[in-house]
């Protein structure tokens, strides 16, 4: 049985597959380049989150929650882009890719660190 935390990280798996989904039916109905790279951003982080949920490493989930935030911040600065016409706030899509990256360093440094 997962932990509360677990949990969470597999919601907001499916949370970002669905979403993911959604965006890129619409970017195919409405031609948006930054709609079809918010998608493409959701879905290939949405396995990635339900496998570090499973992981006995702290540090690995917390690099899926790190993770979980930096879509936030780069999906929806993107979608806000398309569907608003304007940014999610500045920087949020800067903000969101360093933390993407930040977010997978956490990952690949949890395969050094004792359990």
């Amino acid at each position: 049985m997962t932990d509360t935390a677990d949990r969470i990280l597999i919601l907001l798996a499916g949370l970002a597959g669905a979403l993911g989904v959604a965006l890129s039916a619409a970017a195919a109905h409405r031609g948006g380049a930054n709609l079809q790279t918010a998608a493409t951003f959701l879905l290939v982080h949405a396995p990635a989150l339900i496998g570090l949920s499973l992981l006995a490493f702290r540090t690995a989930r917390l690099g899926g929650y790190v993770l979980a935030v930096a879509l936030v911040l780069f999906c929806g600065d993107l979608a806000a882009r398309d569907f608003l016409g304007e940014r999610l706030f500045a920087y949020a899509a800067p903000a969101g890719g360093t933390l993407l990256i930040a977010g997978w360093v956490l990952v690949a440094v949890s395969a050094l660190l004792r359990r």
